[in-house]
């Protein structure tokens, strides 16, 4: 698989990062600008992930991690967090009933934009009954509400 890594100049033209990557950029413009009428072109993207956002995400989860007393460690609490939101592997554990193993949120596994819809489905499940009674199993249904739109509200 080819890989083209390109830059928007000071004059506002996309070009190659470097000399490589700019005949790389050249071949692939050439492919788009030819492809015949008809014919696809299949190609994939990778959004670069936002420091900003990696850490406002994980001061939602210090944050979150405060208010609660159900868990006492923040990587506990982001992979159940991550399970929550869907984004896990499911294997047979010991006992032959699956297991759910979350997947990583590291910066070469996932880009920008998947980041930003786990970090939304994380926000989502937060609002389900599932996760309210989890994090705050003393509190009844409108207190947890109010826990997480204060939450949410810190961090809009």
């Amino acid at each position: 698989m080819s890989k083209v890594v390109i830059i928007k100049d000071e004059s506002g033209r996309l070009r190659g990062l470097d000399e490589a990557g700019q005949r790389a950029y050249a071949k692939f413009k050439k492919m788009v600008l030819n492809l015949p009428i008809g014919q696809t072109l299949s190609f994939t993207y990778r959004m670069p992930r936002s420091l900003g956002h990696h850490r406002l995400f994980f001061a939602k989860l210090q944050s979150l991690l405060a208010r609660t007393e159900a868990f006492s460690d923040l990587n506990h609490i982001r992979h159940w967090l991550t399970m929550g939101a869907g984004y896990a592997d499911f294997v047979p554990g010991l006992d032959g009933k699956p297991n759910a193993i979350p997947q990583s949120l590291d910066f070469d596994s996932m880009d920008e934009a998947t980041f930003s819809e786990l970090h939304h489905n994380i926000d989502t499940f937060l609002w389900t009954t599932r996760a309210q009674e989890t994090l705050w199993p003393q509190l009844d249904a409108e207190g947890r509400y109010r826990c997480v739109e204060s939450l949410l509200n810190e961090f809009q």
